[in-house]
């Protein structure tokens, strides 16, 4: 068997040669000022450096076939009503898309059900349980099938007991490949 070929994403990730794949790299935001992190194929998509992050549900929706952004937004769950809005842009994601999705700060305050069910239809099996300041972390497929050994999804819920920030609990991450050729 050949050796993996290492590619880098902020961390070291590993990808068989044999097997081309995108790597990426989600990280949820920790504390007030820890903020949530997307890359993908060496790039940063979202964080505090492209200036496109902030409090809320974070998400980057990617061209699974050409590797490149489509588009990036933040919905604040706390203050104001985007539930509706964020809705319509999960939705909006074209076939072959691939979306990630992390919170920073509070993304359950004004998530109401119809947004739930949204992400839900996606593969989520936490949005339903996301909690005030719980941090979350999510990779999902539109149009096409992600392989099961893939983690897809991450939540670490605040717990004033084991907080590891005030209030906050830690960032949570997830980083891997996406196998190309996916139907």
């Amino acid at each position: 068997m050949e050796e993996p070929q290492k590619l880098l994403v902020s961390f070291i990730s590993f990808c068989f040669q044999d097997h081309p794949a995108d790597v990426g790299w989600l990280l949820s935001g920790g504390g007030r000022d820890k903020y949530a992190k997307i890359c993908f194929e060496d790039e940063l998509l979202l964080g505090e450096k492209t200036g496109n992050v902030a409090r809320g549900i974070n998400i980057a929706i990617v061209n699974y076939e050409t590797g490149k952004v489509i588009a990036t937004k933040y919905f604040d769950m706390y203050e104001g009503d985007n539930s509706g809005p964020m809705t319509k842009f999960i939705q909006s994601a074209p076939s072959k898309s691939l979306l990630f999705m992390v919170t920073h700060d509070d993304g359950s305050s004004r998530l109401k059900a119809e947004a739930k069910d949204a992400i839900e239809a996606l593969g989520s099996k936490e949005i339903k349980n996301m909690k005030f300041r719980s941090s979350w972390v999510f990779v999902a497929a539109k149009g096409f099938e992600l392989p099961p050994e893939i983690e897809r999804e991450k939540i670490n819920h605040s717990d004033q007991s084991k907080n590891r920030y005030s209030g906050w609990p830690a960032e949570i991450q997830i980083e891997g490949c996406i196998p190309k050729g996916l139907e």
